[in-house]
């Protein structure tokens, strides 16, 4: 058993081994979990989440680790969540973006974490939210979330993040998954990456005409802007970190920052509840009351819907 109040504490400082170990904890849902998050619960609630998400090959880790740069220069710390596919034989982060944002791991100020998904789709791993509060508690003044390339499973970071990035890459088709994806959605800053490839106009201007078309927006609604980047040189990065700034700067304006964050709340209590809920329908497998409800159905005493509702009013009276 760990001391959580030294952990936070510890973390408070800066010290990454904490931030580790607390991450851990809530990666390995740890008997301590519910100690850690109400530990941290009066902490958090300051950072800037940008979420960033894109296609397999458009340059995420490259963008993300641009992106630390160019906040490190305004003097912010950093904390980066990078989600990986897991491995199937020991569960763990398959590519651990870490490697390719190793310019960073002597600064102090970044913090950067993978983690595995685990089998969870979505593009996040399940304990994504619970991640992101450490960083905010930890003193991160931005935590960028890099969500697993999967192409059409990406979505779920638009209910996580304060502002989400859609990165795509010319010559990829990248035009027509993003409106198999739903990306068009979910997308609050588009970043059209590799930008010195042939193409990235074209690419811009498809993604401008199908943001056109799918518009329903009235005045004074947010329209996401459309930049070129070549992150690999850190061209355009900067325009990209003003956008962030603007979208930031028009959600306090109009209340949105504060409903998103009341809803990625509201989502994260309903996912927990729904969560114990399982385990606890789980645990009744050959118990006789589930046995009693299936035979009852089986005799035509009792419809599937019924017996349901009769199992959720026992566990949640029980």
């Amino acid at each position: 058993m760990q001391d959580v109040s030294t952990l936070v504490a510890q973390a408070r400082e800066g010290r990454p081994r904490a931030v580790a170990r607390l991450i851990s904890l809530v990666e390995g849902a740890s008997e301590q979990l519910r100690e850690v998050m109400a530990a941290l619960a009066p902490l958090a609630g300051n950072a800037y989440v940008v979420g960033i998400t894109g296609s397999p090959g458009v340059g995420k880790s490259t963008s993300t680790s641009a992106l630390v740069t160019a906040y490190r220069r305004q003097g912010k710390r950093v904390g980066v969540l990078a989600v990986d596919p897991s491995s199937p034989f020991s569960g763990g982060a398959l590519l651990g973006d870490r490697v390719r944002m190793s310019e960073h791991a002597s600064d102090a100020g970044v913090y950067i974490r993978s983690m595995a998904t685990r089998g969870h789709l979505g593009g996040l791993a399940w304990a994504a939210p619970q991640a992101i509060r450490v960083l905010d508690a930890a003193g991160c003044d931005v935590v960028l979330v890099e969500t697993v390339g999967v192409g059409q499973s990406e979505v779920e970071i638009a209910s996580q993040a304060d502002t989400s990035v859609v990165l795509l890459a010319p010559g990829m088709g990248d035009g027509i998954q993003a409106a198999k994806a739903g990306i068009l959605e979910i997308g609050d800053v588009y970043v059209v990456n590799k930008a010195d490839r042939d193409g990235a106009d074209a690419t811009a201007r498809e993604l401008n005409h199908m943001l056109g078309l799918g518009e329903s927006r009235g005045p004074g609604d947010w329209r996401p802007p459309i930049v070129k980047t070549v992150a690999a040189r850190g061209e355009g990065v900067d325009e990209v970190v003003e956008a962030l700034e603007k979208h930031r700067a028009w959600m306090e304006e109009h209340g949105v920052l504060a409903e998103r964050r009341l809803a990625r709340a509201s989502h994260e209590v309903e996912t927990i509840a729904v969560t114990a809920l399982r385990e606890r329908i789980g645990d009744l497998h050959g118990d006789r009351r589930l046995s009693a409800l299936a035979e009852r159905i089986m005799a035509g005493e009792l419809d599937p819907y019924r017996a349901a509702d009769e199992l959720v009013a026992g566990i949640t009276e029980g």
